[in-house]
């Protein structure tokens, strides 16, 4: 892909990141409205019990008749988010190949507070990325289009965001941590890739089928 445009989110699913793997520009959505159920708030994580959500709470719009930009949402501070996070993340995959390999760049994510949402998510993007060692520039959008507004060059996986509709995705199989209780789950968070695969996960992400 020569161009590709998608939502900024909660680190992201491995779909996401296997398309941003494979495209020569990443364009960020930044003006569009805000919506719930999405990768902007949540990941999934392999926890020992399944499948486990790892939820952002955020502030709520006082104005609820009018849409809030993404840009705009503020994270929800005053509950122990970052701490409740990275526990789990520490019970899922302290015993994971490279947890402890990437422990020191993650962990600051849940230490520092964020404002904003949209924030946040772009200092995950530039996280995950240093440690895939993937070099990729983005730019942002200046205005809003449709799909059908897109240009024809522009890759629109902007659907990719929704957390409740899940695009069809041949993924290959890794190994997991829980595999043997649960089977292999795909599409989790991009941190369950980085954590089991560790250097070996960009190559991994470049070899996906879109």
């Amino acid at each position: 892909m020569e161009k590709l445009l998608v939502h900024p989110a909660y680190f992201g699913s491995i779909h996401q990141f296997s398309a941003i793997s494979q495209t020569q520009k990443l364009i960020f959505e930044n003006e569009d409205n805000y919506q719930k159920q999405t990768y902007r708030t949540r990941q999934y994580i392999y926890g020992a019990n399944g499948k486990l959500l790892l939820n952002i709470p955020i502030k709520h719009n006082k104005q609820k008749k009018t849409h809030q930009k993404y840009r705009d949402v503020r994270i929800e501070n005053s509950f122990l988010w970052q701490l409740n996070h990275w526990r789990s993340l520490e019970a899922a995959y302290r015993t994971s190949p490279f947890f402890e390999f990437y422990e020191d760049e993650i962990k600051p994510l849940y230490e520092k507070r964020f404002s904003f949402l949209l924030d946040f998510n772009l200092t995950c993007f530039e996280t995950i990325s240093a440690c895939l060692q993937l070099d990729k520039d983005f730019s942002k959008t200046e205005e809003y289009q449709t799909p059908e507004e897109v240009d024809q060059q522009v890759t629109d996986y902007r659907n990719l965001i929704d957390a409740k509709k899940e695009v069809e995705f041949q993924q290959e199989k890794y190994t997991q941590v829980f595999e043997e209780k649960f089977g292999f789950i795909k599409n989790l968070s991009v941190l369950d890739l980085l954590f089991n695969e560790g250097p070996n996960s960009l190559n991994y992400l470049e070899q996906q089928s879109l």
